[in-house]
């Protein structure tokens, strides 16, 4: 299910992003059209993501999901709507690659936090964010999705 976990540190990376407040129920049915706007924002400003969708989780998704659904981005970009300039953080992280359906995700992040806490010395911060690097825009074949899950550690 997981690749082998590894402690990176991460640079900070500029991106375009909506923030979401959303009940864990509706996720589904705000992401979509989220990404599609953003989308649309970076194309009327002639900006091509510089990497996959990612969605940045201010802490540890519960009942509540409040996080920034986006893209990577070169260069700053002017707001235009909910779309917002934001930003990826330089951070020591433990990251993996989980492969399968969207709907394993939680169960992978459980297997990544439980191997953090078989580390020495390993603290998780609240905040995490997964790229989705497959998905079903490139596959209708869940088992081909690859999602990359980032923790960030103290």
């Amino acid at each position: 299910m997981l690749d082998t976990p590894q402690i990176i540190q991460t640079e900070t990376q500029l991106t375009a992003v909506i923030h979401l407040t959303v009940a864990r129920y509706e996720i589904t049915q705000v992401m979509g059209p989220a990404i599609t706007e953003i989308l649309t924002a970076l194309a009327a400003q002639q900006i091509r993501p510089a990497g996959p969708c990612f969605s940045y989780h201010l802490r540890r998704p519960s009942e509540v999901f409040d996080f920034e659904v986006g893209f990577p981005v070169q260069a700053p970009i002017t707001p235009s709507g909910r779309v917002k300039l934001s930003q990826l953080p330089a951070a020591k992280v433990a990251q993996t690659i989980y492969r399968g359906g969207y709907d394993g995700l939680g169960a992978a992040w459980g297997e990544l936090m439980a191997w953090i806490n078989t580390q020495p010395g390993l603290v998780e911060q609240e905040s995490l964010w997964e790229c989705y690097l497959v998905g079903p825009e490139s596959s209708p074949d869940p088992a081909q999705w690859c999602t990359q899950l980032h923790r960030p550690l103290r």
